[in-house]
């Protein structure tokens, strides 16, 4: 929001509403006399609300309202969670020791706070035989239910069976702390 504010110089209107460091109305003055009294008690003329009539300026030091916006924006960055979606790949036709190495990996990535893509691949003609699959994913779904929850059902897209899985909120929570 501060990166299209006017500052100084760059405001263009004949007279402001100004507004002193503290937050108290000045009234309304002439731009010239503004930008002077801004320099005199060493502060910047910004214009907060350019599209009031007149505008409305304020004294600050812009300089450091910029930094400590910088700062706001930086922490909230920091705080907010990244949700990934990891991705699961099977062909119908796996073993059971595979299918629970793949079942093992989702559960480390449910744990972790991510999404899993659970695809399954059809080659040639297993695409005939889409329940198959989707048994599987069932399976899959089931073995992973403590933890997770369907956000998409299985379903065919083109060769492959797609099932979105997402994390319980209470299992993520625990995992945080």
């Amino acid at each position: 929001m501060s990166k299209d504010w006017r500052v100084n110089e760059e405001i263009r209107a004949k007279e402001v509403r100004l507004v002193d460091e503290e937050g108290q109305q000045l009234g309304i003055v002439p731009v010239r006399e503004a930008q002077e009294t801004a320099q005199n008690r060493g502060f910047d003329l910004v214009e907060i609300a350019p599209s009031a009539n007149p505008p409305v300026c304020r004294l600050m030091d812009y300089g450091k309202h910029k930094f400590e916006q910088s700062k706001r924006e930086k922490e909230a960055r920091k705080k907010q969670k990244v949700i990934s979606i990891k991705e699961v790949k099977m062909r119908p036709n796996i073993d059971e020791h595979d299918f629970q190495t793949k079942t093992k990996n989702a559960r480390k990535f449910l744990n972790s706070g991510d999404k899993v893509k659970f695809t399954i691949m059809f080659r040639g003609r297993q695409i005939t035989h889409p329940e198959i699959g989707k048994q599987i994913s069932e399976k899959f779904a089931e073995q992973l239910s403590d933890i997770s929850s369907v956000e998409k059902p299985p379903k065919v897209e083109g060769r492959n069976m797609v099932m979105i899985l997402v994390p319980k909120q209470d299992n993520v929570s625990k995992e945080a702390e």
